[in-house]
C-alpha cells in the first residue's frame, strides 16, 4: 500500500526533485515559493547534495547553469519578478543545450504586483523565457500529487532533450496542503552518463566545451536550425492533457493549474442544468496540447477559456481552433479567483451562442464585457 503524506504544493515539489535524484539546489527567497527553498535548505544537506542561497537571482540561474553543464541534476525555484531576472541565463542555458528544472510559482504582477496566485506568467514561460530563437518545456500541475509527478518527468525530458524545463505553478498550488503519495527515491550515481558533460574524461574522449557563443553566423543558424529540430519532435510527441466529458461537449472550456480545478466544479453545475459542457486541461503548456483540441472539434460548438489572467492562454486556443468556432475568455487577474459560479455564467453565455473577453472588475466598472 502506497503511504500518503499531507504536504504542501511547495514541499511536495521539493521532495519529489531529491527523490528524482537532484543533488545541487540554488536560489533565492521570494513569496510565495520561498517554503521550496526552505524545505531544500533542510534536506539537500542530508541528502548529500548541495543547497546555496545565492545572492540574486541572476547568480542562482548562473549557478544552475554551471551544476548543468557539470553533468548534474539541479533545480532553483522562484516567483514571477524572479524569473524575470532568471530570463538571461535561461537564455544561455538554452544556448548551451543545458537541462534543467526550473519552478516558477506565480505571483500577481507585473511589477512586484502582489503575492496571490496568479497564472500571467504564461506568455513569458511559453514565448520568451529568454531572448533569441528558444523554448523551455512547461509543465502546468493543478493538484499537489501532480506537482510531485511532475518533477520527475521534468527531469526526464530536460535530460532526453537538453532543454530546460519550467513547472508553472502558481500561489494557491504552491500554499495549499493536500495528500500525495511521494515516488520512490532513486540513486543518483544510476543516471544515465551524460557525455557532453565538462566532468573530467580521464583521457578517455576530447574535452566537452559548453558555451552559447558562436562568432561565425552560419555556425549559429546551423546550431539553432539543429535545436528547432528538437523542438519539432517535442511537440510531436509531449503533448500531455486531461479531458473532462469532452466526448460530446458543445461548450469546451480550456484551462490549467489552479483555474482547471475551479473550472471542472463549473462544468459539473452546467451539466446539472443540460449543458452539455466539457474541459481540456492542459497539462504541458509548451509544447501546446492542440492535438486533444482537435479531437474534440468535430463536436464543440464554441471554446472559453478560464484564466487567471487577463487573457493570455486564450491565443493558443485561437490559433489551435483556428476559426472553425468562436472562442470566448473569461478570467480575473491580480490575485482575485474566479468562483464556479461565476464561470458556470461564461458557460451559460457561450451555451447562447454569446462571444467575449469578460473580465469581471472591468464589467462592474462598464456594465458589459470588453
Amino acid at each position: 500500500m502506497v503511504e500518503k503524506v499531507l504536504m504542501k504544493g511547495n514541499e511536495a515539489l521539493a521532495e519529489a526533485a531529491l527523490r528524482a535524484g537532484c543533488r545541487f539546489f540554488f536560489g533565492y527567497p521570494i513569496t510565495p515559493q520561498t517554503e521550496l527553498a526552505a524545505y531544500m535548505a533542510k534536506r539537500m544537506p542530508k541528502a548529500g547534495g548541495v543547497y546555496l542561497q545565492a545572492e540574486s537571482e541572476v547568480a542562482a540561474i548562473n549557478m544552475v547553469y554551471g551544476a548543468s553543464a557539470a553533468g548534474a541534476r539541479v533545480m532553483t525555484s522562484s516567483s514571477s519578478p524572479g524569473v524575470s531576472l532568471k530570463g538571461e541565463g535561461i537564455s544561455y542555458m538554452i544556448g548551451a543545450d543545458l537541462p534543467a528544472v526550473i519552478i516558477n510559482v506565480q505571483r500577481g504582477g507585473p511589477g512586484l504586483g502582489g503575492i496571490q496566485p496568479s497564472q500571467a506568467d504564461y506568455w513569458m514561460a511559453t514565448r520568451a523565457a529568454g531572448h533569441g530563437d528558444g523554448h523551455v518545456i512547461v509543465f502546468a500541475p493543478s493538484t499537489v500529487q501532480e506537482m510531485a509527478d511532475l518533477v520527475a518527468s521534468a527531469f526526464e525530458l530536460g535530460d532526453r532533450y537538453r532543454v530546460p524545463v519550467m513547472i508553472l505553478a502558481d500561489g494557491m498550488l504552491g500554499q495549499m496542503m493536500e495528500p500525495v503519495a511521494l515516488p520512490e527515491p532513486i540513486d543518483s550515481r544510476s543516471l544515465p552518463e551524460k557525455e557532453w558533460a565538462t566532468n573530467g574524461h580521464g583521457g578517455k574522449r576530447t574535452h566537452n566545451i559548453v558555451n552559447s557563443l558562436y562568432l561565425v553566423a552560419q555556425q549559429l543558424e546551423d546550431t539553432v536550425v539543429e535545436r528547432s529540430q528538437r523542438y519539432a519532435r517535442i511537440k510531436d510527441e509531449e503533448q500531455l492533457a486531461e479531458t473532462y466529458l469532452t466526448e460530446d461537449a458543445e461548450v469546451v472550456l480550456v484551462a490549467y493549474g489552479a483555474a482547471a480545478r475551479i473550472s471542472r466544479t463549473a462544468v459539473a453545475k452546467a451539466r446539472e442544468l443540460g449543458i452539455k459542457a466539457g474541459l481540456i486541461r492542459p497539462v504541458t503548456l509548451w509544447p501546446f496540447p492542440v492535438d486533444t483540441i482537435e479531437t474534440v472539434i468535430p463536436v464543440a460548438k464554441s471554446f472559453l477559456t478560464v484564466e487567471l489572467s487577463m487573457g493570455q492562454m486564450v491565443e493558443d486556443v485561437r490559433l489551435a481552433v483556428n476559426g472553425r468556432s468562436p472562442v470566448s475568455f473569461f478570467g480575473h487577474t491580480g490575485g482575485v479567483i474566479p468562483t464556479p459560479d461565476e464561470v458556470l455564467v461564461a458557460i451559460q453565455k457561450a451555451a447562447m451562442g454569446e462571444q467575449f473577453d469578460l473580465v469581471p472588475y472591468h464589467t462592474r466598472l462598464t456594465g458589459g464585457a470588453r
